[in-house]
């Protein structure tokens, strides 16, 4: 078995790097750790954590290909934060101008959750634990 403690992060590629740092600081409520150019590449790297834990390194490419999302194609499909109260985060949601889907209960678990989409149609989900 590999010795594998835990995910260290997740990397994303947006299309517009501002429209897309705005979201994940501003919406989301996410902390810059780092934020570098890297003029070689025409690349931004933005490192981002949530509660002291880093989580995403938000990239920006020229000429990136967009990725499927709809309808649902094989590989990486969502995202998912953890909230404890997921009526108080729909509601900021919809303050902060961000539509949620309708909340659903997982079948499984008995859990509620309900996703939205990121600038560039990345769905995220928010499950309420």
């Amino acid at each position: 078995m590999l010795p594998l403690l835990h995910v260290h992060h997740i990397a994303i590629i947006c299309s517009d790097y501002a429209v897309s740092k705005r979201f994940y600081t501003e919406v989301l409520g996410l902390t810059i750790i780092r934020e570098v150019y890297r003029a070689e590449r025409q690349s931004w790297k933005l490192d981002l954590a949530l509660n002291d834990h880093y989580i995403i390194e938000l990239f920006s490419f020229p000429g990136a290909p967009p990725r499927l999302s709809r309808p649902e194609a094989i590989g990486l499909r969502h995202l998912a934060f953890a909230v404890s109260d997921l009526d108080a985060t729909v509601q900021e949601l919809a303050r902060l101008q961000v539509a949620a889907e309708p909340i659903r209960v997982d079948e499984f678990t008995g859990r509620r959750f309900t996703f939205i989409a990121d600038p560039d149609d990345l769905p995220l989900e928010f499950y309420e634990v």
